[in-house]
């Protein structure tokens, strides 16, 4: 207790006697986590039973004194009213903070959204581990159809009737399958196919699908909705192209190009010197989807589409190789800071 009092009274002296010193400099001395204050409290452990409370009151006592001292060096630490420290200049302006951005995939699939959406088309999403039925069966590719080759597929070990969606279409189904007519949806979201990574294609990628269902709907109509989108995407400058095509999920089929924007239509390495560039497929709802969703194809009618995002901000942006995507190099990203 004795040599408690006396490092008391030394510490007072010592305190007393800071003045015009670095407040913070201050704390970390006697009050920081392996200060003075703190170290002078753990020798209550060293004092006798009946001298324990005496010593508490001495060493609060003496905590708070340093308080009141180092709250009196802030005080003093100050110019024209500012807090100032050791090595700082508050008056200098601040570090600026870099603005991050939306990825390109994102900016371009909010933007294909905001069109459709225009067009009276609500957004869908669905699972993204999907069972056969809802991403082939239904679609009208039964078991050993030939069609099921075109797409590579992750299967799920556990459960083989189980897979990673190859398409979005998956969930057009689900939606048919809910039985409320019509139906005018688009379905973004990632799907999986089991390809060599390369600058044009990977093994997970993002679509936009579409489906309008009801009655009287035409080929016209689904021609009409595409050069709209397009012409809002991409200009009204661009031209547009339908080619008779095959899936077995519409009938009849289509693909749809437009001019390369790349080399103009002149041709280049991206449009393989054609000048042109394969971005959807769409045609007509084969009637045995309808079908097997539960809908009478002898009254209702419909379209669906498909495209790939990354295709389309490929175009939009002048992107050569699609593994930019999903590298993650922030030199590519910045380059998207600001962009609509």
């Amino acid at each position: 207790m004795e040599q408690l009092l006396t490092q008391i009274e030394e510490l007072k002296k010592e305190i007393s006697a800071f003045n015009g010193g670095d407040a913070e400099t201050f704390r970390i001395k006697y009050l920081g986590t392996k200060g003075l204050v703190k170290s002078l409290m753990g020798e209550m452990k060293n004092v006798a039973a009946e001298n324990k409370k005496e010593a508490g009151q001495l060493l609060n006592e003496f905590k708070l004194f340093t308080e009141s001292k180092y709250e009196e060096l802030k005080g003093q630490s100050t110019t024209n009213g500012k807090p100032q420290t050791s090595n700082i200049d508050l008056t200098l302006p601040g570090d600026p903070m870099p603005l991050g951005s939306r990825h390109p995939i994102s900016l371009v699939k909010n933007r294909m959204i905001s069109v459709f959406q225009r067009l009276g088309f609500a957004v869908a999403e669905g699972p993204e581990i999907e069972d056969d039925f809802h991403n082939f069966t239904a679609l009208n590719l039964p078991e050993n159809h030939p069609a099921r080759d075109m797409q590579d597929t992750f299967y799920i070990s556990q459960n083989p009737d189980w897979l990673l969606r190859t398409h979005t279409s998956s969930v057009q189904v689900r939606e048919m399958e809910k039985g409320k007519l019509p139906i005018r949806i688009i379905c973004p979201g990632r799907v999986y196919r089991n390809e060599t990574i390369s600058a044009r294609a990977h093994c997970f990628f993002h679509q936009v699908e579409g489906l309008y269902i009801a009655e009287n709907v035409s080929f016209a109509d689904l021609k009409q909705t595409l050069y709209f989108f397009v012409q809002e995407m991409f200009g009204e400058t661009v031209k547009i192209r339908f080619r008779p095509s095959y899936f077995p999920f519409t009938e009849p089929s289509a693909e749809m190009d437009i001019s390369c924007l790349i080399c103009g239509g002149e041709g280049c390495n991206v449009c393989k010197k054609t000048g042109w560039v394969e971005i959807l497929g769409c045609g007509m709802v084969h009637p045995n989807v309808l079908d097997n969703c539960g809908i009478d194809s002898n009254k209702y009618t419909g379209f669906a589409f498909g495209m790939g995002i990354e295709r389309i901000t490929m175009l939009k942006y002048q992107i050569k190789d699609l593994r930019l995507f999903s590298e993650n190099d922030q030199r590519f990203l910045d380059q998207f800071t600001g962009a609509v």
